[in-house]
């Protein structure tokens, strides 16, 4: 048989299972959905794999699909472990990513959407309905009328509905970005259309309605809450333990993936070096405080690598796709900074400096509150930028998943700056600066050519204040600059160093310098004596961090070197380098 096909950026389960795609076996959660809530609503990132699952319970219950369950689920954990439900249902099913988000458009585009499903519905069951039904379901203008004639006529006849909505707030978000808050409002409160609608679906929930299960999905609980007094019957199941694993791969999921792909296709490399170069990446999503144990790969991101890897056997160019810096720059327009940097902002700048924060994560929050700091981490979380930890003094202990996550948050952090009009870099410039630094050894220009500008543009210097502010600085504008992966002193241990300029020997082989470098700061008002404590004790952590093993075995054959960087308020007064 022919090696499976990878299924990067395909979302239809009867093309996956019929066409000879790789398919990472999900089902066994069908009847823990079944078990959970019947008005099931998950929250999980973009780009993790939502759209399939529904997909996939869309055929388990359809009751025309019946005849195919053999064919597709033939093989897979549900098929020797099918629920009572399994068949039962008419599907009805909305994908809100397909509506336009243009104001102008909205309504129509809505409309139009619901329209369609409504028609496919129509053509699907007829046979259940009146000879009639399609037809007076076309006499209807609009998307809350043909959702009560189809409703009230499924309710007549006692046939039972199962609603599937994938990215329900996709174009609100789009709204709430783009158009701002009013025009927002005006969807989801009072009469606003979309809370309209939801009220309409709560009315074929509830009592002796048609509607008997649903599943819902989107990036935040936003929305949701801001139609919540239309729309109140839906369980979160976000964070619950049973679902951890629900949407993404384990880690012994995408070992048994590489492990076919090296029997079928023969490649060199070994399955944990594959997962040794894909991890830092890729991985450690935790939806549960439960389930620290389980971590979570994103699983686009996982065969977006493998479709990369298979045709060269060699690490894609690029291990961050495209699709996922342009979905993370969307959501940028929701991570709200204020022009003065302020609480949110130092938020962000918190999370580089120290890799984590403390939070209570928010079951939901109205737009208007999402400025609040524990509901501002809370969508970090849900948007992916954030992933749980643990506990730490009764709350729940928030951290950066991985290196893809943390380049977003020193995007978000460098745009923050810019927009704030307080500081700037031309990024071309410093990556030639820093070129120089990893093949030639010259390393001084990088660190002087950040203190020039910190000295030019004045604006800056009210935020510069103590040394994780500094660090921070550093960080976020390093880190754009893929020549070196940086690994901040929160991933090593405490009392080391600032961060590791760890050189990027996969994709540039040639790489001759790794650095070791640790940020001080001081007072503009403090004497030479504080000075050099400060250079003694930059010395001790510079060496302390030199010996970790992981440095060791990660610089390959790069000559390392420690950097030691005293800023006197605004002002470098040390820009010193020393051997291990």
């Amino acid at each position: 048989m022919a090696t499976k096909q990878i299924p990067y950026g395909i979302t239809d389960f009867e093309r996956i299972r019929t066409e000879n795609y790789y398919y990472v076996d999900k089902t066994r959660y069908i009847a823990e959905v079944e078990r959970g809530a019947s008005f099931f609503f998950l929250i999980r990132p973009r780009r993790f794999g939502k759209s399939l699952f529904l997909n996939i319970m869309r055929w388990y219950y359809d009751i025309n699909k019946t005849d195919r369950f053999e064919e597709l689920f033939g093989g897979l954990y549900i098929a020797s472990h099918p629920t009572p439900e399994r068949g039962k249902y008419l599907v009805l099913d909305f994908n809100f990513s397909e509506v336009n988000p243009d104001p102008k458009q909205l309504i129509r585009s809505f409309d139009d959407h619901c329209a369609t499903r409504f028609q496919e519905f129509a053509y699907f069951y007829e046979r259940f309905f009146s000879p009639d039904f399609r037809e007076e379901l076309e006499k209807r203008d609009h998307a809350d009328e043909k959702l009560n004639y189809l409703l009230s006529e499924a309710s007549r006849r006692n046939l039972p509905i199962y609603l599937f909505i994938d990215e329900y707030d996709n174009f609100t978000n789009a709204i709430l970005a783009n158009a701002g808050e009013l025009s927002y409002k005006q969807l989801t409160h009072g009469t606003g259309f979309f809370r309209y609608f939801f009220n309409k679906l709560k009315g074929g929930a509830t009592g002796n309605g048609p509607i008997k299960r649903m599943f819902i999905t989107g990036v935040s609980p936003v929305t949701m809450d801001d139609v919540t007094s239309g729309f109140n019957i839906g369980v979160n199941m976000t964070t619950d333990f049973r679902f951890n694993g629900i949407i993404g791969f384990t880690e012994a999921e995408v070992r048994e993936m590489l492990a076919y792909y090296k029997e079928e296709t023969g490649f060199e490399d070994s399955v944990d070096r594959l997962i040794e170069i894909m991890k830092p990446w890729y991985d450690n999503y935790h939806f549960s405080e439960k389930c620290l144990n389980e971590p979570m790969y994103n699983s686009d991101m996982v065969l977006y690598f493998i479709s990369n890897y298979l045709p060269l056997k060699s690490a894609p160019d690029k291990m961050i796709d495209n699709n996922i810096r342009t979905d993370y720059n969307k959501l940028r327009h929701l991570i709200r900074l204020d022009k003065r940097l302020g609480v949110n902002a130092s938020i962000i700048q918190e999370i580089v400096n120290n890799g984590e924060t403390n939070a209570i994560i928010k079951d939901a929050f109205p737009a208007e509150d999402i400025i609040k700091p524990d509901n501002f981490k809370s969508l970090l979380y849900y948007f992916g930028l954030l992933s749980i930890k643990g506990t730490k003094r009764g709350d729940t202990l928030l951290g950066i998943p991985n290196l893809t996550v943390r380049e977003q948050l020193y995007s978000y952090l460098i745009a923050a700056y810019k927009e704030a009009d307080i500081f700037s870099l031309e990024l071309y410039e410093l990556h030639d600066l820093v070129k120089g630094m990893a093949y030639d050894g010259d390393w001084k220009p990088v660190f002087e050519y950040f203190a020039a500008e910190l000295e030019r543009q004045s604006a800056i210097r009210e935020f510069i204040e103590g040394e994780a502010h500094v660090k921070g600085f550093l960080l976020a504008y390093l880190g754009m600059i893929r020549t070196y992966i940086l690994y901040p002193e929160y991933e090593a241990n405490k009392g080391y160093a600032d961060f590791y300029m760890m050189p990027d020997l996969i994709h540039q082989p040639e790489i001759a310098y790794s650095y070791i470098v640790e940020v001080k700061y001081a007072r503009r008002d403090a004497a030479d004596t504080e000075i050099e404590t400060l250079k003694a004790e930059a010395a001790i952590q510079l060496r302390r961090y030199a010996a970790d093993p992981r440095v060791h075995t990660t610089k390959g054959e790069t000559e390392l070197r420690l950097i030691t960087l005293v800023f006197k308020g605004w002002e470098l007064v040390v820009c010193e380098t020393s051997l291990p």
